[in-house]
């Protein structure tokens, strides 16, 4: 890796990422003071979908990210170098990303 400090596909959106993922930070933990406190466990269950709903929508604006950035930038490196490894790689990776969302 170079020296150069590399640039992410989710680097424009990195603050509304991590707004995000604080504020479902904060859900969890208030899931766990639900738990502690005994509360119904239909309202819990209700917590927990909201959490899960917005981790969601985190991951596929980071897999969107990566497909406009990453593998739009392989794609043109690959037409460039005539190496069509390049692409097939970062589809590769985002294939596997898509089936891990999907399992979860």
């Amino acid at each position: 890796m170079s020296t150069e400090q590399q640039t992410h596909g989710y680097s424009d959106e990195k603050q509304a990422y991590l707004r995000r993922l604080k504020r479902a930070e904060g859900q969890v933990r208030g899931i766990a003071r639900m738990v502690e406190g005994d509360k119904y466990c239909i309202d819990i269950l209700t917590q927990m979908a909201a959490v899960n709903k917005a981790l969601h929508a985190v991951s596929i604006g980071l897999l969107e990210d990566h497909i406009a950035h990453c593998v739009v930038n392989a794609a043109n490196e690959s037409a460039e170098t005539g190496n069509p490894e390049i692409v097939a790689e970062k589809v590769s990776e985002a294939t596997a990303a898509i089936s891990r969302l999907l399992r979860s």
